[in-house]
């Protein structure tokens, strides 16, 4: 993979872990001029919108009638979103289609492992441990990403 490529991937990983989040982080690069898409949302409301759905995806997470992240209506929705994060964060020696491509990727392997990281309930102490950490995780990558995305010389 280039280096070209890993926002595009990152950004999938971030889908697959917390969904929302990606949006949210989207809409903030949006935002900053950082996106290859124009139609992305870039209007304050939209990021302030953006970021108390993924604060609200967090804490529902952590909700025993949370569904689980691999049936196929969610599924299917978190590699649209990694798709198009990708397409949107490919770097400037990447194509779109390839970020495409990377963010799918990136979304499938995010979904899977941090399912498989974070284990299926919150009913104990260690659970929650590792559903904030899975938080903590997604949040940290979208900023990450975000402040890296669009800028000049990045590789």
């Amino acid at each position: 993979m280039t280096a070209h490529l890993w926002p595009s991937f990152g950004l999938g990983v971030v889908t697959g872990m917390r969904s929302m989040t990606a949006v949210a982080a989207l809409t903030w690069a949006a935002s900053l001029g950082r996106t290859r898409l124009a139609w992305l949302p870039a209007s304050a409301e939209a990021r302030d919108l953006a970021t108390l759905a993924a604060l609200a995806e967090m804490a529902g997470d952590k909700m025993p009638f949370a569904p689980d992240r691999r049936i196929a209506p969610s599924f299917i929705l978190r590699l649209g979103l990694g798709a198009v994060g990708g397409a949107a964060l490919a770097g400037p020696g990447a194509s779109s289609t390839k970020g495409m491509l990377a963010g799918l990727a990136g979304a499938v392997l995010g979904t899977l492992l941090g399912r498989a990281a974070r284990g299926g309930t919150t009913r104990s102490g260690s659970d929650w441990a590792r559903a904030l950490g899975e938080d903590t995780l997604a949040a940290g990558l979208a900023v990450a990403l975000v402040r890296s995305a669009g800028r000049p010389g990045r590789s």
